[in-house]
């Protein structure tokens, strides 16, 4: 059978839902139809996207792999249809927060005087993935362990970690900290797009309790009211002062890798000239930040 996009529109309406009833109406398509879709397109591919044994749905490690590759190609089908593109075509890449620290404002400047013809557009989105699963960007800057299948990446730098404090609080009449000094605190983390979790701690030294928050702003916010301290990035320290917050270096903290990360085959021509081109930024600006601490 022929593929077309409706395969691909289908499966990824079953991924973004988790739920063949949910995706079917979502689609305005009957739930036998979307079935029958589903499965002539996983015979296609000769694997199982979705495991269907459990009460919800989910994407099998093929599907999840897949689902990065649909939504690029039908986020690349659509761009290429837009009226809007015929002339300039931006390159739009994602970060769940701080994008490139200090470096930010130099970068697209940098850019737009090279490429003047790419505009590079920065989307701060709040997924694990910065949007790159679900083909709302074109590529995107993910800090810490790759964990996305079917991407191709670069290695930008490591970023040096800083715990973040009330400003009030009895830790800030320390120069830096290490972790232990965090352990008897309730460490706040950002679930959903942050790279901070209790196992950065040595099993024996974990912290008791967390706090729970979704996004880069209600951490600070949680933070700066004494809910809680931080684990995070440098580049949140010089993106995000925020009143009532405080940061020290962390001294006992690993590094966290900044790469960008894009799907396979790329969905913008230029989006291996942006990898060389940052590649090369950082290797010139920041060597000290080109290797693990």
């Amino acid at each position: 059978m022929t593929m077309e996009l409706r395969h691909l529109r289908a499966f990824l309406a079953i991924a973004e839902e988790g739920a063949i009833t949910r995706a079917a109406a979502r689609l305005h398509i009957s739930q036998p139809a979307l079935s029958r879709t589903l499965r002539a397109l996983e015979e296609h591919l000769g694997v199982r996207l979705v495991d269907r044994s459990t009460h919800h749905l989910r994407l099998t490690d093929p599907g999840q792999a897949f689902r990065v590759r649909a939504a690029a190609a039908v986020a690349a089908v659509d761009a290429a249809l837009d009226p809007g593109h015929t002339e300039v075509w931006p390159l739009r890449v994602g970060h769940t927060w701080s994008a490139l620290g200090r470096h930010t404002s130099t970068v697209l400047r940098r850019w737009q005087e090279t490429h003047p013809r790419t505009p590079l557009e920065l989307l701060r989105i709040d997924d694990k993935t910065a949007g790159l699963a679900h083909g709302r960007v074109h590529a995107a800057l993910l800090r810490g362990p790759l964990t996305t299948p079917g991407v191709s990446s670069a290695l930008l730098a490591y970023e040096p970690r800083v715990a973040a404090v009330a400003a009030d609080s009895d830790l800030t009449a320390r120069a830096d900290l290490v972790l232990a000094d965090l352990t008897g605190h309730t460490i706040v983390l950002n679930t959903l797009s942050g790279t901070t979790t209790p196992q950065l701690w040595a099993e024996a030294a974990r912290p008791d309790s967390t706090w729970e928050v979704a996004n880069t702003d209600d951490w600070l916010a949680a933070i700066a009211a004494g809910r809680g301290v931080g684990v995070s990035s440098v580049a949140t320290a010089e993106m995000h002062p925020y009143p009532g917050v405080a940061y020290r270096p962390l001294a006992d903290a690993p590094a966290l890798p900044l790469h960008l990360v894009w799907s396979e085959p790329p969905t913008h021509a230029a989006i291996t000239e942006l990898a060389s081109f940052l590649s090369e930024f950082f290797r010139q600006s920041s060597p000290a930040r080109r290797t693990p601490e």
